[in-house]
C-alpha cells in the first residue's frame, strides 16, 4: 500500500487530477446508468403488470354476462379476442367457481399445471411469475365477481421475454448515453485540468527562474485594459500610471480617490467595489499569480536597494578605511571585551605589527604585562563610567622620546556602550615648539635685560675710553703710566665690543634693510676667512641653488651671521676638516634655506639646547664671549627667520665632504623668508626630508 502511495505521490499533478476526474465521472456514469436502468426496468415491469391486470379486469367484466348466461361461444370469442388482439398475451382462459376450465385459447390442449399456479378461492387478483418451456411469463388471475359472489376466474399469461428485450434495449440505450456523456465529461475535465495545471506549471517555471536569480518573471496574464484606460485617468504622476506589470491595488501611494495608505497593498477592502478591480480581478490562481509577480517585483526592488546599500556601505567603508590609513594619528577600536576590532596603518606601523596580528587580540597580546594591566584598568574605568580620557604621555625608545596625546572615548550603540575608540597623536613637534617658544621668550627677556644694561654701560665706557686716549696724548709714550693707560684702553675696547654684541643681540642697534643677494654676502664672508682657515687645512665647499632670488635684509648683519657660523665651524674643526655651505629655495617659494655643516667634534646633546643662550660657550676661557650664537639668533629672528642646530650632523648634510678623519660634525639650519613673505610655522620640507 505504501508502495502504491509512493508511486501515486510521484505522479504529476495533472495526471492525478485527470485520474481523479476520470474516476469520479466514470463512477458517477455507472451509478447513474444502473439507477436509471433499474428505475426504467422496474417501471416497465410495473406498467406491464398493470396493463395485464387491466386486460384481465376488462375480460372479467365482459365475461360476467356470458358466464351468467352460460354462453360459452361468446366466452370463447372474448378469450380469443384478448389472445389475438395482444401479441404479449400468450394465453387466456376462464374458470368457473369450481375451477373448471370453461374456455381457453390453447390450440394443443389445456395444460393442467396452470390450475395450480395461484392459491384457490382467494377471491383476490394476483400475479405469479411462471417458467414454461416457452420462457418466463406473468400469470394474472382476476376473479369474476357479481354482488360479492365469485362466479369464476379469468387467467392471462403475459410474455416476459419481450419485456426483458425492451429492458435490455433500454439499458443499452441508457448506458450508451451515459458513456457518451461520460466521454464528453472526460474531455471537458481533461481540457479543464490542462488549463488549470498549465497555469500552475507557469507559476512553477517562474519559481524556478526566481531560484536561479531571475526576478524579472511575469506569470499573471496581461491585462486587456489598465486602470487609467478604464477610469480615463490622466494623472501621469501617479505611481500606478503606466505600470503594466502590477495591479493598481498592489501599488502604494496611488492618486486614486478611494486609495488609503492603510489599505494598500494587503488590505484591499475599499478596492473591491472599484470598477477597475471588478474588471481585472480573476480567480484564485490569477490572484496567486498576481501576488507572485508582486512578490518577485518587491523582492527585486528590495535586493536592488540592498545591493545599492551594500555598495554604498562598501564605498563608505573603503573611504573610512582610506581616511583612517592616511591619517598620521594612531586609531583603534576595542569592543566591550577590550578586543581590537579596528586598527589603522599608523597604529600597526608604530607597533611594527600587521593588521591581522592586532585584530582579535587584546592588550595582553600586544603590550608588556605592566602596560597591559595599566591599560585594562584605564579602559574598564571608561566602559563603566562612560567618561572620556585625555592625557599626554612620553614614550622613550632608546635615546629618543616621543610625546603622544591620547584620547579614549566610549562608543555608544543604541544607548549602550559597545566599546571604546582610541586616538593617539604624536605631539613631539608641538612639544618642541613649546620648548622653543619658552626658550625664545626667555631669550627675549634676556635680550631686553642685556640691552638695557649694555645701553647704560656704553656711555660710561665711551667716557672712560675718551679720557684714557686724552691721557695717552699727555704722558710719555715710554712711561709706565702710558703702558697702564694702554692696558685700560684695550680692556675698555673689549668691554665696548661686548656691549656692542649685547646691543646687537637685543636688536637695539640700528639696522638698514634692503635687497640682499644671499650668495654674494656668503661669498664675501668666505673670501675674508678662507685664507685663515686654509692655514689649518680647513676647506670650505659650497652648494648654492642658482634659483634663489634676493631677499629683504641687513646685509652687514647677515654677514655677521655667516661670520659667526663659519668661525664656530672652524673652532669645532680646529684643523684638517671641511665646512659645507648649501642653499636651497623651498618648493613653495616662500623661504630660503641655508645650511652650514662641518666635520668638527660636534656638540654634546646635554648642551645642545643652551648654545643660543647669551654668555654660554664651550670654548676655553678667553677664546670667546659666548655671545656669537646669541647675536646670530637675534639677527635671524629680527629678519623673521629661524635657526636650528643638529649634532651629530646627518650624513645627508655631509655628502660630498671628506669625512675620513672627521668627527660627528654639526649642521646649522637657517631659514629666511622671501620678499613680503612670512615664515611658515612648519619647517622647510627640503630640510625635513633630508633629515628623515
Amino acid at each position: 500500500m505504501s508502495r502504491h502511495r509512493s508511486v501515486f505521490s510521484r505522479l504529476k499533478f495533472k495526471t492525478k487530477l485527470n485520474l481523479g476526474l476520470f474516476t469520479v465521472i466514470l463512477s458517477l456514469g455507472l451509478v447513474l446508468g444502473l439507477i436509471t436502468t433499474h428505475i426504467a426496468s422496474t417501471g416497465l415491469i410495473q406498467e406491464n403488470k398493470e396493463r395485464a391486470l387491466a386486460l384481465a379486469s376488462n375480460l372479467a367484466y365482459r365475461s360476467e354476462e356470458p358466464l351468467l348466461a352460460r354462453d360459452f361461444l361468446r366466452l370463447k370469442g372474448l378469450v380469443d379476442e384478448v389472445h389475438t388482439g395482444n401479441s404479449d398475451v400468450m394465453y387466456s382462459f376462464i374458470l368457473d367457481n369450481t375451477d373448471q376450465v370453461l374456455v381457453h385459447s390453447f390450440d394443443q390442449g389445456f395444460p393442467e399445471d396452470l390450475l395450480h399456479v395461484h392459491p384457490q378461492d382467494t377471491g383476490q387478483e394476483s400475479v405469479r411469475l411462471v417458467s414454461t418451456e416457452k420462457g418466463t411469463l406473468y400469470d394474472i388471475a382476476q376473479p369474476i365477481v357479481i354482488s360479492n359472489n365469485q362466479l369464476g376466474m379469468v387467467r392471462l399469461g403475459l410474455h416476459r421475454q419481450r419485456l426483458e428485450e425492451m429492458i435490455n434495449r433500454l439499458s443499452l440505450t441508457i448506458f450508451g448515453l451515459t458513456g457518451t456523456i461520460t466521454i464528453l465529461a472526460l474531455g471537458v475535465a481533461s481540457w479543464f485540468s490542462n488549463r488549470f495545471t498549465s497555469r500552475i506549471k507557469s507559476l512553477t517555471e517562474c519559481a524556478t527562474e526566481m531560484i536561479k536569480g531571475n526576478l524579472e518573471v511575469h506569470s499573471a496574464p496581461e491585462l486587456i485594459k489598465n486602470c487609467w484606460e478604464i477610469t480615463g485617468c490622466r494623472a501621469t504622476d501617479c505611481p500606478a500610471y503606466g505600470d503594466t506589470r502590477r495591479r493598481c491595488w498592489y501599488v502604494s501611494g496611488t492618486l486614486c480617490p478611494i486609495y488609503h495608505p492603510d489599505h494598500a497593498p494587503r488590505n484591499m477592502e475599499s478596492c473591491r467595489d472599484c470598477p477597475v478591480y471588478r474588471h481585472n480581478v480573476g480567480d484564485e490562481i490569477q490572484e496567486l499569480a498576481e501576488a507572485f509577480d508582486y512578490m518577485a517585483m518587491t523582492l527585486n526592488e528590495r535586493i536592488q536597494e540592498l545591493s545599492a546599500t551594500e555598495n554604498e556601505l562598501s564605498r563608505q567603508k573603503e573611504l573610512l578605511q582610506t581616511v583612517l590609513d592616511v591619517t598620521p594619528d594612531m586609531i583603534a577600536f576595542q569592543d566591550r571585551n577590550l578586543t581590537y576590532r579596528v586598527a589603522n596603518k599608523a597604529f600597526c606601523s608604530y607597533f611594527q605589527l600587521s593588521e591581522s596580528d592586532i585584530i582579535g587580540k587584546t592588550d595582553s597580546d600586544i603590550f608588556s604585562e605592566y602596560q597591559a594591566d595599566q591599560n585594562y584598568h584605564e579602559d574598564m574605568q571608561i566602559l563603566q563610567t562612560g567618561q572620556s580620557l585625555s592625557k599626554e604621555i612620553s614614550v622613550r625608545q632608546g635615546h629618543t622620546s616621543t610625546w603622544f596625546h591620547i584620547v579614549k572615548v566610549p562608543v555608544y550603540d543604541q544607548g549602550v556602550i559597545s566599546g571604546l575608540l582610541l586616538a593617539a597623536r604624536d605631539i613631539t613637534v608641538i612639544k618642541q615648539y613649546q620648548e622653543r617658544l619658552i626658550h625664545s621668550q626667555k631669550m627675549e627677556d634676556l635680550g631686553r635685560l642685556a640691552g638695557g644694561v649694555a645701553h647704560e654701560i656704553n656711555t660710561p665706557l665711551g667716557i672712560i675710553l675718551g679720557y684714557v686716549q686724552m691721557l695717552l696724548d699727555d704722558v710719555d709714550s715710554d712711561s709706565q703710566m702710558a703702558e697702564d693707560l694702554r692696558i685700560v684702553e684695550k680692556q675698555t675696547k673689549i668691554c665696548s665690543s661686548i656691549v656692542s654684541d649685547l646691543l646687537g643681540f637685543s636688536r637695539q642697534s640700528s639696522t638698514t634693510k634692503g635687497d640682499v643677494d644671499i650668495h654674494q654676502s656668503i661669498r664675501e664672508v668666505i673670501s675674508l676667512v678662507e685664507h685663515t682657515f686654509s692655514l689649518n687645512r680647513v676647506k670650505i665647499v659650497t652648494d648654492f641653488d642658482p634659483n634663489i632670488p634676493e631677499i629683504e635684509g641687513d646685509k652687514d648683519r647677515l654677514k655677521q651671521v655667516w661670520m659667526n657660523l663659519f668661525n664656530n665651524a672652524f673652532d669645532a674643526i680646529e684643523s684638517d676638516g671641511q665646512i659645507k655651505i648649501s642653499t636651497k629655495l623651498c618648493a613653495h617659494r616662500r623661504r630660503v634655506a641655508i645650511t652650514v655643516a662641518d666635520t668638527g667634534s660636534g656638540i654634546k646633546q646635554e648642551v645642545l639646547d643652551k648654545i643660543f643662550d647669551p654668555f654660554f660657550s664651550t670654548k676655553p676661557v678667553g677664546k670667546g664671549t659666548g655671545l656669537g650664537l646669541s647675536v646670530t639668533f637675534g639677527i635671524i629672528k629680527d629678519h623673521g627667520g629661524r635657526i636650528n642646530v643638529l649634532s651629530p650632523a646627518p650624513k645627508e648634510y655631509l655628502a660630498g665632504m671628506e669625512t675620513s678623519t672627521s668627527g660627528p660634525g654639526t649642521v646649522f639650519l637657517v631659514e629666511l623668508p622671501l620678499w613680503e613673505m612670512t615664515l611658515p610655522d612648519e619647517e622647510c620640507e627640503e630640510l625635513t626630508h633630508t633629515r628623515t
